[in-house]
């Protein structure tokens, strides 16, 4: 591990101005993916400020009706809050799938939308990786590429984020609340937080250098019953090949309104406006659910050792939405 300094900070301008003082700082909250990726010299950073001690491990009621989440509240902590139980269920049951117990004691809800991607090959230093080493190549496009994306990638990244938080947060039109180094507060819509990798795959997030993430909100409880089903290789501590997350409000025997998100097949959660439209209004059905399928998968593209995520992906959008739409 490369030397570094460390600062527990106090407050939050504390933390600002710790990290304003040089180029090359980070937060470090939980520490389950930083301190993974420093003992591997993937992130090198010369200093670190503990955000630990600051006052965002709360989860306050909104004048709105919603949830204010602060930054440092715990995994574990936000998936047993009443609240997020009663109104918020799709993502209770998005976090209690994610990593094991011990982690979710530890991991924290700004920390866990910005853990970076465990594509084998951004982890391997040995191997060329654009996310970790700018134009150096990406290894997965001609390699062993079954965990990888098959929607919004580009031939120069094709890794997957690994939240499950984050597609129950994508679902629920979160709203993530920053602070920058000059004091500037900011409002980011949790889909413009994570960027499609493009010809820039090492620009992960909208965040600039030094802004640091101090609650996501959440808006009122939305009606209709609520899923997250994760598919994976084994039950527990394992990321998802496929997720989906899924609210669904009926008026009588027609969907009133639908809305779903994927999660292990991009950069970021991924939201289809289109199939969400063309399920309104419409009577659940095999075929209705399979044609919604089909258009939020229209563009995917599989790379060879993940072309099956392409059927899988359909199948369980059209089991978590039949069940979802169920009377009861």
């Amino acid at each position: 591990m490369k030397p570094f300094t460390y600062q527990r900070a106090l407050d939050a301008g504390d933390a600002l101005a710790g990290v304003a003082a040089g180029r090359n700082a980070k937060f470090i909250s939980g520490g389950t993916n930083l301190l993974d990726l420093m003992k591997l010299e993937i992130e090198q950073p010369a200093h670190l400020v503990d955000i630990n001690r600051l006052p965002l491990d709360r989860i306050e009621d909104t004048g709105q009706g919603g949830l204010r989440i602060g930054a440092q509240v715990r995994n574990s902590t936000l998936a047993a809050d009443p609240r997020i139980r009663s109104g918020y269920q799709v993502l209770a049951q998005a976090l209690l799938s994610g990593a094991s117990g011990q982690i979710r004691n530890k991991a924290s809800t700004g920390g866990n939308l910005l853990q970076r991607t465990r594509c084998y090959y951004f982890y391997d230093r040995n191997m060329p990786c654009n996310k970790r080493e700018p134009g150096s190549g990406c290894a997965a496009l001609g390699g062993f590429n079954r965990m990888h994306a098959i929607l919004g990638s580009s031939n120069a990244c094709i890794a997957v984020h690994p939240s499950d938080m984050a597609v129950a947060m994508s679902v629920l039109d979160a709203t993530v609340e920053t602070t920058d180094i000059d004091g500037t507060a900011r409002q980011i819509h949790i889909g413009d937080l994570h960027r499609l990798p493009g010809s820039t795959p090492h620009i992960e997030t909208d965040l600039r250098y030094g802004e640091m993430i101090t609650a996501v909100v959440l808006p009122p409880a939305k009606q209709g019953r609520q899923l997250y089903r994760k598919v994976r290789d084994r039950a527990s501590y394992a990321f998802a090949l496929v997720s989906v997350a899924a609210v669904v409000d009926m008026a009588g025997d027609t969907i009133a309104a639908a809305r779903f998100a994927l999660g292990g097949v991009a950069a970021k959660p991924w939201r289809s406006p289109e199939a969400e439209a063309f399920l309104q209004g419409k009577k659940p059905s095999a075929q209705v659910f399979e044609k919604a399928a089909d258009a939020a998968l229209a563009n995917a593209l599989g790379r060879g050792g993940n072309d099956f995520k392409i059927p899988l992906a359909k199948r369980t959008i059209q089991q978590v939405l039949a069940a979802v739409s169920q009377r009861g």
